[in-house]
Order: structure tokens, then sequence, then C-alpha cells
């Protein structure tokens, strides 16, 4: 059978009379003592992103850390565990902080525990415009989370190891069929997956797009919480799940090629990645 050709959408001209809140607001819970980091590259990717407004929730320790990685997004402290991770007590602030968001991203470094899961349950019945990364994909691994799901407004941006867990499929099994499992899973919840690696699939229902950007040194910490932030963002901007999923990962992926080329990739890191995304953004927009 042969293979639909699948384009990827165009970087729109900004009006004149645009302002923030043309552009959504992005709200990213992420991060945990020792894991302010995650909170701080997703930040950054939402804004490089283009997304109007960030907002970043973190528990409360760590607020001064997220803060200071960037003064472009702004902050929320949560309460938090005497380990550092937020508490069951941060649900009901952060669930209100989603009422005025447009798209929300949840797990870059949070910590898997029953607070986490809460949320992503609550979320998963919203409605609204959602990432789910790392521990939110953890947390809801094992549980009957999938019965809720069936949202189309939903991502999730597992590695394999992280599919693994919610497939209960082994990690080589998922490597040998990447494209039919992420197909099979996003058909059974009617979501949009984003499975990472080389040549990332991202999967809607019968349809998938493998995408061709990338490289070996991309295989760092953090190079995730970028994408998370970057599909958040352009969730918020009006991309569809399936259109900010490829988009953000081929932005991503083209980042992290002209970085290569700057650097080699041995020295890669996921602050490189972001620090050449407003010129993978800028060479996609020329080809449109």
């Amino acid at each position: 059978m042969k293979k639909e050709f699948i384009s990827l959408p165009s970087l729109p001209m900004r009006e004149k009379d645009s302002h923030k809140g043309t552009f959504g607001t992005v709200l990213i819970l992420a991060g945990k003592r020792g894991m302010s980091g995650a909170a701080v590259l997703s930040g950054r990717a939402a804004l490089l992103s283009g997304a109007g407004l960030v907002r970043v929730a973190s528990p409360k320790s760590i607020q001064p850390e997220v803060a200071i990685g960037n003064p472009c997004y702004t902050t929320i402290p949560l309460p938090e565990t005497k380990a550092g991770e937020i508490s069951a007590q941060a649900a009901p602030c952060f669930l209100e902080e989603v009422e005025t968001s447009t798209a929300v991203v949840l797990g870059p470094g949070l910590g898997s525990g029953m607070p986490v899961l809460k949320i992503a349950r609550t979320l998963l019945q919203k409605g609204k415009p959602l990432v789910l990364d790392a521990d939110a994909l953890n947390a809801l691994a094992g549980t009957n989370w999938s019965m809720q799901v069936r949202n189309s407004s939903v991502v999730v941006t597992p590695h394999p190891g992280e599919f693994s867990r919610l497939t209960n499929i082994p990690v080589g099994e998922i490597q040998k069929n990447r494209e039919q499992l992420a197909r099979k899973f996003s058909s059974e919840w009617g979501i949009t997956v984003v499975l990472k690696g080389a040549c990332t699939v991202i999967a809607q229902g019968q349809k998938s797009y493998i995408n061709q950007t990338g490289n070996p040194g991309m295989a760092t910490g953090g190079s995730g919480d970028v994408l998370a932030g970057m599909i958040g963002a352009l969730l918020a901007q009006g991309f569809t799940p399936w259109e900010a999923s490829m988009l953000g990962a081929h932005i991503h992926g083209l980042a992290g090629d002209l970085a290569r080329d700057d650097l080699g990739e041995i020295s890669l890191t996921a602050s490189a990645i972001l620090r050449f995304l407003p010129n993978a953004f800028k060479k996609h927009q020329a080809l449109d």
C-alpha cells in the first residue's frame, strides 16, 4: 500500500495588531527538588516557540531557581512535601490556574506520586489541550487512566521506556514496531502519540508521521522537556494536537541539527537545542 504523503503545517505570519493574548497562555507544571532544570527548559522552550504567555508552576522551594531561569515567564509556587515534590494540597491551586490557560503541559521532572495522578486524571476530563510528559505518564502507568482519556486534545510524549510502562510491552518489541504500536495506542484511546527516539513517530488514529530531523547528540537529559514545552506552545497558538506534534518534533530536531553543525554531537545539550530554536523556526518559515 502506498504511504500517504503528509506535509508539515505552515507557520502563519503574525498580524500587525496582534497582542500576547493572541498567541495563547501555556501553563506548565514541572520540577521538584533537584529537577528545577526540567521546569526551566520547558518554560524557555514554550517562550521560544511563540506562546504569548508562559506560566510555570512548581514546588515552592524551587520557585526561585525556576524564576531565575528566565525573566519572561511567570512562576507559581505550589505546596510541597518534605521531599520537595508537589503535595496533595497543590491540586486545587494548580487546577484553578488551568481555567485561565489555553494549553497545559504536565510532567517534566515532577515526580510520579498521587498528587500528580490526581491532577492528570482531572485534566484528562477537562477537554483542554494537554501535553502529558515524563512523570505524568509514569504516574498514570498501571492505573485505569485510559478509561478516562478519550480526549482528542491530549498529546502523550513517551520515550520507549515510558511507552513500555503504559502498554506493558517490552522495550525491545516496541523498538521493532514503533509505528504500528503508536498507531494502535492512539486509536484505542483517541489521543495523539509522540513516541520519541530516533525518527520520532507521531500517531493519531491510523495516520502517522515519521520525523526525519534530529541526531544522536540530542540523546541528552532535558531534550524531552524542551519538546514538551514546544508542543504546549503550539497548542496554545491554535495548532491541532496532530499539527503541534508534527511541527514540534520537526523543529525540535531541526534545532538539534543546527546545534550539531555548530557544536558537534558530543557537546550537544538541551540548552543548545534552545539556543538554536529561533533559527530552526526561521528556517522552517522561510520554506513555507
